[in-house]
């Protein structure tokens, strides 16, 4: 009697499975068992496939940036007015870090792998979190130029505060915070725009 093929699996809704594990459970805390049992895969079949558990990790980390990223993100860098960018931004934010059938928070913002060992993936995180940072330092900086804030504001300070308050609102959203919650704490980071 032959050996049929190995069965096939979908690799987006396996990296989903990876995704929602690894953003619940955190890199280390996420065994290779919880793995297989989330993806519905056999051992050989994932390391054929995703190569290690860091490997898998940067993988979904990947399609995290290309699946959920957007949601957040999407529309900063291609809205003409900087500040209504930032504001939809931060109204994303409240609605996709609460949003249900997903765990609560920001996968990126919450994940710890660096302080868990793993230098690689610690630096692809922090890289995540810097290109954020970066996109939202351009629209103030924007901003600035186009007189909808004060020549005098200290922009990288102002940036930081902006990415406080959106990496406080991922923190919130994982200790239960509700969506209508975080769209006040949205309205209220937009009155402190420098007048």
């Amino acid at each position: 009697m032959s050996r049929g093929r190995p069965r096939e699996f979908d690799r987006t809704d396996a990296l989903d499975k990876a995704m929602k594990l690894f953003w619940q459970k955190g890199y280390t805390a996420t065994s290779m068992n919880d793995l297989y049992q989330a993806m519905g895969i056999k051992s050989p079949s994932l390391y054929a496939a995703f190569g290690s558990k860091e490997d898998l990790y940067d993988e979904v980390l990947q399609h995290y940036e290309q699946t959920v990223a957007p949601l957040i993100w999407g529309g900063m860098d291609s809205e003409p007015s900087p500040k209504t960018a930032i504001a939809q931004w931060l109204v994303h934010s409240a609605q996709t870090l609460t949003r249900s059938g997903m765990p609560h928070g920001c996968m990126v913002t919450l994940s710890a792998v660096a302080s868990e060992g793993n230098d690689r993936l610690g630096a692809r995180v922090q890289q995540l979190r810097n290109g954020g940072v970066e996109l939202l330092k351009a629209r103030l900086t924007q901003a600035q130029e186009q007189g909808d804030l004060p020549a005098t504001t200290d922009i990288d300070a102002l940036t930081r505060l902006y990415v406080s308050i959106q990496q406080g609102m991922s923190i919130q959203a994982r200790d239960g915070a509700s969506c209508e919650t975080l769209l006040g704490v949205a309205r209220m980071a937009m009155a402190l725009w420098p007048a």
